[in-house]
């Protein structure tokens, strides 16, 4: 028979390993630039009852504006080159107009959010990244290491939902562009630590697909392995590239589960036993 005090010592130990849940979400693609699909997803994001985060991309808006300004839009493997012109650009419409548009309508939707970007609380610091082939300009690059998780989980304490926009700093006073793929990745490995973390990509595709132009084509699980062959066919390419990239980096760094799939399915995208989207797996 075992006594009470070790009982009560087996009982406390357990509960300490117990994690809270937090989702993660990342939105982008056109439901940034679709105010009905946005809508539509905000509305599901507001419903979640867990720790919840968001991080969003520009859409469209970015490249608009880019060229209403005849300022020249660079992509390279679905990623932007950022000239001083252009970090002007997404700053104003990602830590901007994006950002305090989603902010309002989840306010609306009774979802106490704060809107954020890398600078504040210096919550995302970025290195500039290196020129080798490419040259990305006004880029950063982070890690896990880069993420303050502390006042992070201090807004989640009091019930407020971070939502971050795709621009950092290098604490020299200068702003980066980053991507938001890499930035939901990032928080989703720094934050795993201390919560359960689901990461969930949204945008408005059904999923990974065999065929971009098919939205049956669904690939509804996919490894490591298996996402390096269909990128060496080219069945995966484009923006799908950084984003699984970075997904299958967090994976391997303890983030608990990882879904892409498409925005208006983001509730049944979060269930265990899901029918939705695509799940990756080691």
């Amino acid at each position: 028979m075992w006594s009470n005090e070790r009982k009560n010592r087996i009982i406390t130990n357990t509960s300490v390993m117990i994690k809270e849940k937090l989702i993660i979400v990342k939105i982008g693609g056109h439901v940034i630039d679709d105010k009905a699909a946005l809508t539509k997803f905000l509305q599901q994001f507001s419903e979640i009852k867990a720790n919840k985060l968001l991080v969003h991309g520009g859409g469209k808006l970015a490249s608009e504006l880019a060229k209403k300004l005849n300022i020249p839009v660079v992509m390279h493997e679905g990623k932007r080159i950022t000239d001083k012109e252009t970090l002007d650009v997404t700053t104003m419409v990602y830590a901007g107009l994006v950002n305090k548009t989603i902010v309002a309508q989840l306010q609306s939707l009774s979802c106490n959010a704060i809107g954020l970007c890398g600078t504040d609380a210096n919550c995302i610091k970025a290195n500039k990244r290196p020129v080798a082939e490419i040259d990305y300009g006004f880029v950063g690059d982070i890690n896990a290491d880069s993420i303050n998780t502390k006042f992070i989980v201090e807004l989640l304490k009091q019930s407020i939902a971070p939502v971050f926009s795709a621009i950092t700093h290098d604490g020299k006073g200068n702003l980066l562009n980053t991507n938001a793929d890499t930035i939901a990745s990032c928080l989703s490995v720094a934050l795993s630590h201390l919560y359960d973390v689901q990461l969930v990509y949204c945008f408005e595709k059904n999923g990974v697909l065999k065929n971009v132009n098919d939205q049956q084509s669904l690939i509804s699980k996919i490894n490591e392995e298996q996402y390096h062959v269909l990128k060496e066919e080219g069945i995966i390419h484009s923006g799908m590239i950084p984003k699984l990239d970075n997904a299958f980096k967090a994976l391997d760094q303890g983030v608990n589960s990882i879904h892409i799939g498409k925005s208006d399915y983001l509730l049944e995208l979060l269930k265990t036993h899901q029918h939705a989207g695509t799940i990756l797996y080691n």
